[in-house]
């Protein structure tokens, strides 16, 4: 089967591998309908993450099962499904308490072995805990099956940051971040019932989507200049609940910044820079909590999913541009340079 491989720094391939296979009795291969590529992909593409030459890429995706082990009992062969982007044993102590990305057994896809999700199949362990059956007539609706696949990421993980920062009702939130969590954190955030949600970003295309996703207000500024913005929209407070979708140094400078004292800080974005931009003697003094991490996002997709069958919440718009399975290089490259938001592949 073709699937993509990374082989070092700006090199990905697609290339021929060997085809996705049942080798334990939990096991399913899953047809890929559709993948995309994850801005924290490009750490990775940008040699900033390692990874060993050859090693699989990619961690979203829906499709149809084509095979099961013997021991699957809630799955066949037809059956649309979503993939988390970390497969779970759904049994042990950390999945009881739905952070399954601490599955004791657990996995990422495009871990060294194992199969990733930008290729023409995965090999999926733990099926029946890992994956979620999708209504079949999804495959004829190109937009929907967009929607549903934001479930395999990037919407939980905004959901994720939302929670964390405590959103509810009437709570005024800010998002540092315009890449497609922090936009499904601000979908997040109106579904959660926010009565204000003021999106850091400056990049218009992006900002427009989070007006459309619920913003009340964008913020274009960074840094001082952004505390400084948010502060004056909020009389001098900050927000109650800041989603940070970004993971640098600044960004969560920015972050506590722009916290109302008694506030929280949900935290997604993967960490990388030079340190955490944390001062914990404001933190404390401010009586700012700080909550979030590895999105559990296996644990979210039964309560997001009737939303978005329903058309109540769509994160679809976030994909703002395709490729077929050999043109994945060449998202790579688009999102890099930033003339892609996030990069869907239709296989």
């Amino acid at each position: 089967m073709r699937a993509t491989a990374i082989h070092a720094p700006f090199d990905i391939r697609v290339e021929d591998v060997p085809d996705a296979a049942i080798r334990q009795p939990g096991d399913a291969v899953v047809r890929v309908v559709r993948a995309c590529i994850c801005g924290s992909d490009l750490w990775a593409y940008r040699g900033e993450a390692a990874r060993e030459p050859g090693q699989r890429i990619g961690h979203e995706f829906l499709g149809v099962v084509e095979e099961t082990g013997s021991e699957v009992s809630g799955l066949t062969a037809g059956d649309l499904v979503v993939a988390p982007f970390m497969w779970s044993d759904g049994v042990c102590e950390y999945c009881a308490d739905g952070l399954t990305t601490s599955c004791v057994h657990g996995g990422f896809w495009g871990s060294v072995g194992s199969d990733g999700g930008q290729g023409e199949a995965v090999r999926v362990p733990f099926a029946d805990a890992t994956l979620v059956k999708l209504p079949a007539e999804a495959l004829s609706d190109d937009r929907l099956l967009s929607a549903l696949l934001a479930l395999s990421d990037v919407m939980g993980t905004g959901h994720h940051a939302a929670i964390g920062a405590g959103v509810g009702p009437g709570t005024t939130v800010a998002v540092v971040g315009d890449g497609a969590v922090g936009l499904c954190g601000v979908l997040a955030a109106k579904r959660l019932g926010a009565e204000r949600i003021i999106a850091l970003g400056r990049h218009t295309a992006r900002t427009d989507i989070a007006r459309t996703f619920g913003a009340t207000d964008v913020v274009a500024e960074r840094g001082e200049a952004a505390v400084a913005a948010v502060r004056e929209l909020t009389r001098g407070q900050g927000a109650h609940a800041v989603i940070e979708a970004v993971g640098t140094e600044q960004s969560m400078r920015t972050a506590v910044g722009i916290t109302r004292d008694g506030g929280a800080i949900g935290y997604v974005g993967v960490p990388h820079g030079s340190g955490t931009g944390l001062d914990l003697g404001e933190m404390f003094n401010r009586n700012i909590a700080l909550r979030g991490g590895v999105a559990p996002v296996r644990s979210y997709i039964p309560e997001l999913l009737p939303d978005i069958l329903s058309g109540a919440i769509d994160p679809s718009p976030v994909f703002d541009h395709a490729v077929d399975l050999e043109g994945v290089p060449g998202g790579y490259k688009a999102m890099d340079e930033r003339t892609a938001l996030k990069v869907i592949v239709k296989l």
